[in-house]
């Protein structure tokens, strides 16, 4: 794979730019001052006292059940969206402070500008609520930036040369999506899902105006779904889990009567399991098997995509696009330990290795996504990680900086 002078610079505008990444990290509770100048070993002794004391701060308020909040800025590249200069945050409290056995709820947003013009943000809440009997999912999403499409299907995604004139368009879309789960027994819920989305193109080229499903649907699409969610999940900590199992399905219909222009139907299947390797924790080999199938009048900008930071890390999101998806990620995660005490640190490393496909026919699956990569972690808060990925795909690498695994 050949990567030129251009990306072979920004590439190295990222690696300058980590380096001042960690100098961003601020605690919103805590605020410390220095009043005087001091040489450079009394220094050095402050900084590891500084440090010490912000460990002692998290460890209190979590102990109390108490709010934090960390945030984190730095840069990324990403197939889709070229270079990006994103500001995040991470918000993890107890929903009851007097429960000691309830795992602590988080919040994680992030807010994006790339070099291209676009502008790109998120926000994901995992709560958990009344001794974990109620549990509340939100994903919000936005995305306003100079796109490519290459229309829907493998041959298209391989054959049709990315330019100005065949791919290139604006889109702006937007996604609500909630999810509510009631426990029924041990490990078992099920409830109900919404998914309220919006795509709107514009600026389209030629070859996007001359797209069959393009011309079908049209530029702007709204679509509203319903459906429930049924999850089987034995992990000891849901964002980061070392060791236990998710199974989970959700099916959803879309159509006219939550107001959306599209009917069509939904089923996602997730699998993963995590297994923890040796006697100490934070060494872990995770891995995920997921499905993504639609039917009926799937929009185009809803169909089973391939290449978020979630799954194929190092493809372009949107290139790669159909009615079905499936793929599989084999992850292993390691947490360095303190060399004088023993435990936990706050570095570790990934390494995962995956495939997937893309398919209008479940039964016909005549193509194959290879992807790997690496990735740093640093834990801002205790189990709590903001991850720096770098993946590859056939043709395509990423650089992707998220809170909280990818799976």
């Amino acid at each position: 794979m050949l990567i030129s002078c251009r990306s072979f610079t920004r590439i190295t505008l990222l690696i300058l730019g980590m380096s001042l990444l960690f100098s961003f990290e601020l605690n919103a509770q805590e605020e410390i001052s220095l009043a005087v100048k001091i040489d450079s070993v009394y220094k050095d002794q402050l900084e590891l006292s500084r440090a010490e004391r912000r460990d002692s701060t998290k460890t209190a308020k979590i102990a109390t059940g108490e709010g934090i909040l960390s945030f984190l800025g730095g840069p990324g590249y990403t197939p889709e969206l070229k270079l990006i200069i994103a500001v995040g945050g991470l918000y993890t409290f107890k929903t009851n402070k007097e429960d000691s056995l309830i795992q602590r709820s988080s919040v994680t947003g992030s807010f994006g500008i790339t070099s291209t013009g676009g502008q790109t943000g998120k926000a994901i809440l995992t709560s958990f609520w009344k001794q974990d009997k109620i549990r509340i999912y939100g994903d919000l999403w936005f995305k306003n930036i100079p796109d490519n499409y290459w229309g829907v299907g493998y041959d298209n995604a391989l054959n049709i040369p990315k330019s100005d004139s065949t791919t290139a368009y604006n889109r702006l879309y937007w996604q609500v999506f909630p999810r509510f789960l009631f426990r029924i027994k041990e490990d078992l819920y099920i409830g109900p899902v919404l998914d309220f989305n919006y795509t709107r193109g514009s600026e389209e080229s030629a070859g996007v105006l001359a797209d069959p499903d393009y011309q079908k649907y049209g530029p702007k699409n709204y679509n509203g779904g319903a459906g429930i969610i049924l999850q089987f999940d034995s992990r000891d900590m849901p964002v980061n889990a070392y060791h236990g199992t998710l199974v989970q399905a959700i099916g959803r219909i879309y159509g006219k009567y939550l107001g959306g222009d599209n009917n069509y139907y939904l089923l996602d299947i997730d699998f993963r399991n995590y297994q923890q390797l040796g006697k100490t924790d934070g060494q872990t080999f995770a891995w995920n098997i997921r499905g993504r199938f639609t039917t009926k009048d799937v929009p185009y900008g809803e169909m089973s995509m391939l290449g978020s930071p979630m799954d194929l890390r190092g493809y372009t999101w949107g290139r790669f696009r159909n009615e079905s998806m499936i793929y599989f990620i084999g992850e292993y995660r390691h947490m360095f330990n303190k060399r004088a005490t023993g435990e936990r640190g706050k570095h570790g490393f990934v390494a995962w290795i995956a495939g997937g496909s893309i398919m209008e026919d479940v039964t016909k699956i005549d193509n194959f996504l290879p992807n790997f990569g690496a990735g740093y972690r640093f834990a801002v808060q205790p189990r709590m990680n903001v991850r720096f990925d770098f993946g590859f795909g056939r043709d395509n690498f990423g650089f992707y900086f998220n809170f909280t695994e990818a799976f």
